[in-house]
């Protein structure tokens, strides 16, 4: 996350106390997700880029667990109660105290706009650099609906904003629509919103109405513009479906322009933190959860997921492999079709190429894991740990129970549960001795088929 230093400071007021009713979900809205990271996360991170140096989250008394999530993030005092929620207005007059000894410029942003990143905020603060007391980020949307109208003069400059409750039909007309983001200094914001009143269709104290104020002041307000898509609010489970698909849009094409080969982008989906390098392909249907990273060279197979992992340059991964948390894959090892592995590390040019789980402990470089083997590594109430010497064969179908040691270049027999350390060099075996019966089989066949054969005649 980059970090503008600003010539002024600044601080962010997101608004995060709305009920989001029409998400029709046990978890607050803003706790959802897009990218696999919280969209207050989104929020705060913007704030941050944007050099914010006090971020403060007016909150709901409703979802205690928002500003939980707040305090752990930011801080015991970032978080500020909105009760009762009398609106927007009321819900940035909530924040006033916490900032009364602040002496800057504050952004006021909301919590359920994932896709609101610092530059697209940042011309608010262009705009209060070259004079402007009031700046208002707008967009111009393909169906304007609901959304509040900006009545403009030339120049941008903002006459008012209009709620369409409120507007008559040729201010509905305007497609000059309101995010709802602004930028003013501190001292001045809070005295335009002590003039704002509730005389409206809701009854609610609107944070809009401080243009008009301001305008009637003859104050300078300005508005500029950014895409509908990089504003759009989530109120409900298609819209967060709407943002995510945006955002996974956008970070694909981001990674295809960094030198990431994508033969499939549309179905790759990535995480927030997701770290790909140039040279790197993947392959369809591929899941990347949070803590990936994956280095140049590398080629993830088709419909692997890999969550907390690194995979090391020119490692091979998959198809149909997953990687859970703490799984570092070195250099050229491969991880083939229906391999798991957690929190093992997997040295360079090490191989498990088929149907195995390798859970806790080591793999060492240019060891062979057979077919079906398994790091046995739990025994019901502890974890314990298995680690396989470099250049080290596991015949296939192996169980390894932790805790245990294979030595460098050690070797395992099929079918064994090895339950003791190997030494360097050694085969292992443990498995019963085989026994062939002369004849046995062709025998059993020879029965079998003469007393099917004497249901049959009895039947007739």
């Amino acid at each position: 996350m980059t970090t503008t230093v600003p010539s002024r400071p600044r601080a962010a007021v997101i608004l995060a106390a709305g009920q989001g009713t029409r998400m029709k979900s046990p978890t607050p809205k803003v706790l959802h997700k897009v990218g696999g990271r919280a969209m207050l996360d989104h929020a705060i991170d913007a704030a941050q880029a944007l050099g914010c140096t006090r971020i403060v989250v007016v909150v709901g008394a409703h979802s205690p667990q928002v500003g939980e999530h707040v305090r752990e993030r930011l801080g015991p005092d970032a978080a500020v109660v909105q009760d009762p929620p009398l609106g927007t207005g009321h819900a940035v007059l909530v924040a006033k105290d916490a900032l009364d000894d602040f002496d800057g410029d504050v952004v006021v942003t909301f919590a359920d706009g994932p896709l609101l990143t610092a530059p697209v905020i940042a011309p608010l603060f262009d705009l209060r650099a070259a004079g402007a007391d009031v700046a208002v980020l707008g967009f111009e949307a393909a169906d304007p609906g609901a959304y509040g109208r900006l009545v403009l003069a030339p120049g941008h400059v903002l006459l008012r904003i209009v709620e369409a409750k409120e507007a008559e039909p040729a201010v509905l007309a305007l497609k000059h629509c309101n995010s709802g983001v602004l930028a003013a200094d501190r001292a001045q914001l809070f005295d335009l919103l002590a003039a704002v009143g509730n005389d409206n269709a809701k009854g609610e104290y609107y944070l809009t109405d401080i243009v008009g104020i301001a305008h009637d002041r003859k104050l300078a307000t300005r508005a500029t513009f950014a895409p509908e898509a990089a504003v759009q609010g989530v109120n409900s489970q298609a819209e967060l479906a709407a943002a995510e698909a945006v955002w996974q849009a956008g970070r694909r094409a981001a990674l295809m322009t960094e030198g990431v080969t994508m033969p499939a982008p549309e179905t790759v989906h990535l995480s927030w933190d997701t770290t790909i390098a140039a040279g790197v392909t993947v392959e369809q249907f591929v899941v990347f959860g949070a803590g990936v990273s994956v280095a140049s060279g590398a080629v993830i197979k088709a419909f692997s997921h890999l969550e907390g992992a690194s995979v090391g340059q020119g490692a091979l991964i998959g198809p149909y492999a997953r990687l859970r948390p703490g799984a570092e894959i070195g250099p050229e090892a491969h991880i083939g079709n229906f391999v798991e592995v957690k929190k093992v590390k997997v040295g360079a040019g090490a191989k498990a190429n088929h149907l195995s789980y390798l859970g806790d402990g080591s793999v060492g470089p240019k060891a062979n894991i057979g077919a079906g083997t398994i790091f046995c590594n739990y025994d019901g109430f502890e974890k314990f740990e298995t680690h396989v010497g470099a250049g080290a064969f596991i015949g296939s179908n192996s169980a390894l129970v932790a805790p245990v040691r294979i030595g460098d270049g050690a070797m395992t027999g099929s079918g064994s549960v090895i339950t003791g350390d190997v030494p360097a060099g050694d085969l292992a075996l443990s498995r019963a001795p085989q026994t062939n019966k002369t004849g046995w089989a062709a025998r059993f066949r020879a029965l079998k088929q003469a007393q099917k054969q004497a249901k049959k005649d009895n039947k007739a």
